[in-house]
């Protein structure tokens, strides 16, 4: 970025070759993948059973669903910088094959792909929210022939941010008799 005269930052503009180069970067080149990650209690954890297409990499296609379930978007955005992209990130940090798939049995190979997610990325109380955000944007995703959500691990945090009914169990109990 180059100085104007005034003092302040002035863009220069980007050659055109550069400014419009196609491509894509990996979701595990993004930290989507992250092995090494040891859930604390207040992540949500979601296990998807996956069926990544002809030649996609597993450990891709797991961080492709954190990524596009949390902050991974197709396109560069001038907010990126402004946002702790690495915090609210969702992390794919285990796979495992699903028994009775791949080689030597009649269906293709499939996994469980753990992913968990920050607790800041959900709105308090709204079950909404929270499906909506993890299971909203990832099915038909081409790096996947097959995608199925298996489990949720809600943490005890988020579930008392819900306030119930508002007049109780008796109450709630006589509506339904």
């Amino acid at each position: 970025m180059a100085t104007a005269k005034n003092g302040n930052p002035s863009v220069v503009p980007l050659p055109t070759a550069d400014r419009y180069r196609s491509g894509v970067i990996p979701y595990k080149a993004m930290g989507y993948w992250q092995p090494d990650y040891l859930p604390p209690e207040t992540d949500v954890l979601a296990v998807f059973r996956i069926t990544p297409q002809e030649g996609v990499d597993p450990e891709e296609a797991a961080a492709a669903v954190a990524g596009e379930s949390s902050t991974a978007t197709w396109t560069v955005v001038w907010t990126d910088r402004l946002t702790a992209c690495d915090a609210y990130r969702a992390k794919a940090y285990r796979l495992d094959p699903v028994p009775g798939t791949g080689p030597g049995s009649s269906m293709p190979q499939q996994y469980f792909a753990y992913i968990a997610y920050d607790l800041a990325l959900f709105e308090e109380g709204s079950i909404a929210n929270l499906t909506a955000s993890i299971i909203g944007n990832v099915f038909g995703f081409k790096p996947l022939r097959a995608l199925r959500l298996e489990d949720m691990r809600i943490p005890v945090a988020y579930v008392k941010t819900f306030q119930g009914p508002p007049t109780g169990i008796v109450v709630e109990r006589e509506r339904l008799d």
